[in-house]
C-alpha cells in the first residue's frame, strides 16, 4: 500500500465519512420516533457532510493517534467524528455571521431553511426563520460532537488531559471568532491583535488541538506532546495565512468564493495590515473604503486586490508562511514517531501551504 500523504488522507476520508453518516442516520431514526419533522435538522447536517470537506481535523486526530504509538484506530474514530461535527457546527454559525449564501456548493444552512419557508408560503419572516433553524442545526451538531466525545474510550490516566484539550479547543475557537469579528469593526488592529486571532482560530483549532487529542488518546505526554504541539501550531498558522491569500487572490473556480471575497466581507488580515502600512494616503483610503463593502463593483474589488499585491503585502505573508513551515519541519525532526504518522504530518505541511482551494 502506498503511504504518500494524498493516499493516506483519501483512505482516511473513505473510512470516516461512511461511519459518520451512519451515526447520523441512527440519530435521525431516534429523532423521527419522538419529534417527527425535527429530523430536518439532522438532514441538514447529513447533506452538508455528504457535500464534501477535507476532513483535516479528524484526520489529525487519527494520524496523531498513530504517530504517538496508538494501534487500535477504532478507539480514535468517535473522537475524530466529534471534531468533524464540532467543525460543522462552527461552519453553520460562521455562515450566518458572514452572511454567506453557499457552503460546499449547497445553500448555506440559513439559506436552505429560508428557501423552504418561502416555498411553503408560511407566515412570518423567511430570513428570520432561516437563521433560527440554522442556529438550531449548528447547536445540534455541537450536541452530537459532545455525545461522540464522551463516548471516546480514553485510558483513565489520560482522560482528564483529553477532556481539558477538547473543551479548551471549543472555547479557544469561539474566543478567536469574537476577536476576529471585532477586528473587522476596528480601523487598525495591531500585529499583536492579528497574531492572537491567528493563534486561536487557526494554530490551535485547525491543527494543534486535533493533533493533541489523537496523541493524548494514544498516551503521549511530555516532550513528544510538546513537539507535536509546536508542529501543530506552526502548521495551523501557515494554513490560515495561505487561506488569507486565497481569500484575496484565489481562483474562484477552485476556492468556490468570488475573487476578493475576504475584502467584501471586511476581514482584516495580515494582508490588509501590511498593505495599509506600505501604501500612501490615497491608496489607504481606497483600501479602507473597499474593505467590508459588499456592494463594491467587481472592477473596484479587482483593482484593490492588485493594489494589495503591489504593496508587497503578499510577499510578506508568504514569508510568514515559509517561517512557520520551517518551524513545523524542525519540530518533526528527530521525533521517534510512527512512520505512517510522520508521512502524513510531513506531507500536511506542503498540502496546507501550497493548496489552491
Amino acid at each position: 500500500m502506498s503511504h504518500d500523504f494524498s493516499t493516506l488522507l483519501r483512505d482516511f476520508q473513505g473510512h470516516l465519512e461512511p461511519a459518520l453518516l451512519e451515526w447520523l442516520r441512527e440519530r435521525r431514526k431516534r429523532t423521527a420516533a419522538y419529534a417527527g419533522r425535527a429530523v430536518e435538522l439532522t438532514d441538514c447536517l447529513e447533506d452538508l457532510i455528504s457535500a464534501g470537506g477535507k476532513r483535516l481535523r479528524p484526520a489529525l486526530v487519527h494520524f496523531g493517534f498513530l504517530a504517538a504509538g496508538g494501534e487500535d484506530t477504532h478507539r480514535a474514530l468517535p473522537l475524530a467524528m466529534a471534531t468533524e461535527l464540532l467543525h460543522t457546527y462552527l461552519l453553520i454559525h460562521d455562515d450566518i455571521m458572514d452572511h454567506a449564501e453557499t457552503r460546499r456548493g449547497l445553500p448555506a444552512a440559513h439559506g436552505r431553511f429560508r428557501d423552504a419557508h418561502q416555498a411553503s408560503g408560511w407566515r412570518g419572516d423567511s430570513a428570520d426563520y432561516g437563521v433560527s433553524m440554522a442556529i438550531l442545526a449548528g447547536d445540534l451538531a455541537h450536541s452530537f460532537a459532545l455525545d461522540l466525545f464522551h463516548s471516546t474510550q480514553a485510558p483513565a490516566a489520560h482522560s482528564e488531559a483529553l477532556r481539558t484539550a477538547f473543551f479548551t479547543m471549543c472555547q479557544e475557537v469561539i474566543d478567536g471568532q469574537f476577536l476576529e469579528m471585532h477586528q473587522g469593526l476596528e480601523r487598525d488592529p495591531t500585529a499583536s491583535d492579528l497574531e492572537g486571532v491567528l493563534r486561536l482560530k487557526s494554530g490551535l483549532y485547525s491543527v494543534e488541538r486535533p493533533l493533541q487529542l489523537g496523541a493524548i488518546l494514544a498516551g503521549a505526554e511530555g516532550d513528544l506532546l510538546d513537539s507535536l504541539s509546536t508542529y501543530g501550531r506552526a502548521t495551523g498558522e501557515a494554513f490560515q495565512l495561505q487561506d488569507d491569500l486565497l481569500g484575496i487572490f484565489g481562483d474562484a473556480s477552485a476556492t468556490g468564493k468570488p475573487v476578493g471575497g475576504d475584502l467584501r466581507e471586511g476581514k482584516f488580515t495580515f494582508l490588509i495590515h501590511f498593505a495599509l502600512q506600505a501604501t500612501g494616503t490615497k491608496d489607504r483610503r481606497r483600501l479602507r473604503n473597499a474593505l467590508g463593502d459588499k456592494d463594491a463593483p467587481e472592477a473596484e474589488v479587482a483593482a484593490v486586490c492588485e493594489l494589495i499585491r503591489g504593496s508587497g503585502a503578499e510577499d510578506r505573508v508568504r514569508q510568514m508562511i515559509s517561517e512557520r513551515s520551517d518551524t513545523a519541519r524542525k519540530a518533526l525532526e528527530g521525533l521517534d514517531i510512527d512512520p505512517v504518522g510522520r508521512t502524513f504530518l510531513s506531507g500536511l505541511i506542503d498540502y496546507l501551504t501550497q493548496r489552491r482551494s
